[in-house]
Formats: C-alpha cells, structure tokens, sequence
C-alpha cells in the first residue's frame, strides 16, 4: 500500500510540473511573439495534464476540493481571461497614449482629467442619469401594471404575455432602425406636423431622447413583466382569500398585500433597469447616433442625444482616441459599480422594512 501510494504521489508530482512546464512554455513563447504553431495544442495539453496530476494527487482529505476546482477551473479561467485581464489591460491603457496600435510613454491621470474638460463628455454624463432615473420609474412601474393585467382573470392571458415580451427578443440595433422608419415615415410624424413640427421626433435633441425612451420601454418592459408575474404567482392564495373576506378591495390588496411581499423582486427588476438603462447603446445608435443639437453650458454641442456607452465608443472608434475612450470606460464602470451597489443596499433596506 505504501509504495503503491508513494507511486502514485510520483506520478502526479511528475504530471503537475510537466503541465506547469507545457503551461508556461505555451505562454511564454506567445507572450515573446512566436509563430510555432503549437503553442494553443501545448497550452491546452500542459492545462490537462496538470489537472490530471492534481486529481491523481493522493490525499483524501483534500480529494473533494481538488475535485470542486477541476470542475471550476474552465468557468473561472474563462472570466480571467474574458474580464479580470482586459480589465487590469484596461486600467494600464488608460494611463497611457495608446492609439490601439501602438503606446509611446505614460501620461499618468492626464486622460482623466482631460474628460471632464469634455462638454460633450459631461452633456453625456447628465443625459445617461436622467435617462436611466426616468427608465427605472418607467419600465417598473408599466412591466408591474403589465404583470398585474396578465394575472387577472382575462381571456386569452398567454397571448398577452407572449405579445409584450416579444418586442425583448428584437436585437437592439434591428430594433432601432425598424422605429427610426416609423419617427421618420409613419404615424408619429403626420401627428408631429399637426402640432406644428416639419420634421420627425428625431431631428430635434429633445424629442429625440423622449423617442430613445420610448423605444427602450417597449422593448424591456415585457422583459420585467415576466419577472413580477414570477413574483405575483409566488404570493399565497389564502393570504388573498383572507383579504377579501375581511373586506379588502383589489386596490388594497394590490398596495398592501402584494406590493409587501414581492419586495425581493422588486429590487431585482430595479437593479435590472439600472444596469441596463445605464449602458443603452444599441437603441441609441442605431435610432438617432447620437446627434442632435443642443446648447449646454454656453456652447452649441452636436451631441444631442449621445448617452455615455456611445460616447465611449465614438471617443475610441471614430476619434481613434482609445487612451481617452479608455479612461472614460473605467469611470464608466466604477460609477455603475457604486450606483448598483448603493441601489441594492438601498432596496435591501426597504425589503426589511415592508
């Protein structure tokens, strides 16, 4: 017994350094620029034969967790390498003059300062937090209302569920383009010249956010309205049933019935839009790219409705700025990372409460 498992403690050492060894040479040889083509065949055999020594490792008090991190490992090195690097990658870029090509030395926190000497950056700033203040109340409150009509006792309540969730599963760029021909051509402009306007919802910066929001509602309200007739199909009938026999009308049972206990997923449908409403992008660039002119803080800005996601990308993309388009990303993330975590405690707070 003790040689067979001195053995087999041999094996998996020798196993563990050559897919440490396959693991690093595969890297270092990609990292230094060369084009053998193994180095993905060797990166991939040194990953295997090194999980295979360490299953093979023999120790029973640890056997269960070397199991739980095999099996973790694809998941978690996926998210290193699709988030955690870029990420770090991110950071780095951003203290540089990197032009996507090429870097030629550090300009420290210069980028960061540099954007909010931006009006067009802070005009995009202000846009996106009224944007997603007025979405939040918005889509809440109509995929709630939703909810509530598809679980009454209506005829044909599959059909209603199946036609407001649908508008959700119409990509964002295809749906953008299918409204700007219908501000353009349709209904909303024949109404819009009643009123005295030559021209369609988007020609103007201000009409032109209301259509943006439009447009956002009718595609996500559906998408929370499935989440609150998750919620409203978990509240016990006999709590209803005692309500109404005590007397209380649909009204009073809504507000203090229901509403108290599906908090949990109102907190989620709030956390949702917030994430959501703070990184619209394709709606925007596809119905209006951001144009429109508007007068902010004493001068004529041509970005009328350019919210932050697309200010990003133009900075980057069409600027060739990625140094800057950079930065204004990682302040992009940081405030969403606070916001969201500020809302969550927020509605955990409220959830105790009620």
């Amino acid at each position: 017994m003790e040689n067979g498992k001195a053995s087999n403690t041999g094996l998996s050492l020798i196993l563990l350094l050559l897919g440490i060894a396959g693991t690093l040479t595969a890297l270092i040889l990609d990292f230094s620029g060369s084009k053998l083509s193994f180095r993905g065949g060797l990166l991939i055999a040194g990953i295997i034969v090194f999980f295979i020594g360490l299953y093979l490792f023999p120790t029973k008090k640890h056997h269960r967790t070397i199991i739980n991190i095999i099996f973790l490992f694809p998941l978690l090195f996926c998210f290193v390498v699709t988030v955690i690097i870029p990420f770090g990658l991110g950071l780095f870029y951003s203290t540089t003059d990197w032009n996507g090509i090429k870097m030629t030395g550090f300009v420290g926190l210069d980028n960061y300062t540099a954007m909010f000497k931006e009006k067009e950056f802070l005009w995009s700033f202000l846009l996106t937090i009224m944007f997603v203040v007025v979405n939040m109340i918005l889509v809440n409150v109509i995929g709630l209302a939703l909810a509530v009509l598809c679980t009454s006792k209506i005829k044909a309540v599959g059909f209603f569920r199946a036609a407001y969730f649908i508008p959700n599963l119409i990509g964002g760029i295809v749906l953008g383009y299918i409204w700007q021909f219908i501000f353009n051509n349709v209904v909303l402009k024949w109404t819009f010249e009643t009123f005295g306007y030559n021209s369609s919802m988007l020609s103007k910066y201000n009409t032109g956010f209301i259509a943006i929001i439009m447009v956002y509602i009718w595609q996500y309200a559906g998408y929370i309205m499935m989440i609150y007739i998750t919620g409203l199909t978990t509240v016990p009938s006999d709590v209803i049933e005692a309500a109404a026999i005590d007397g209380a009308t649909a009204v009073q049972t809504f507000f203090r019935i229901k509403l108290p206990m599906i908090a949990s997923t109102i907190t989620v449908c709030t956390f949702l839009t917030l994430q959501s409403a703070f990184k619209q992008f394709d709606v925007n660039m596809a119905l209006t790219n951001g144009t429109g002119s508007v007068n902010f803080l004493g001068k004529y800005l041509s970005n009328g409705t350019q919210m932050l996601a697309l200010n990003i990308y133009n900075t980057a993309i069409t600027k060739n700025n990625y140094a800057m388009g950079q930065a204004k990303a990682v302040l992009f993330f940081i405030i969403l990372s606070i916001v969201s975590i500020i809302q969550v405690r927020i509605s955990n707070k409220r959830e105790v409460e009620m």
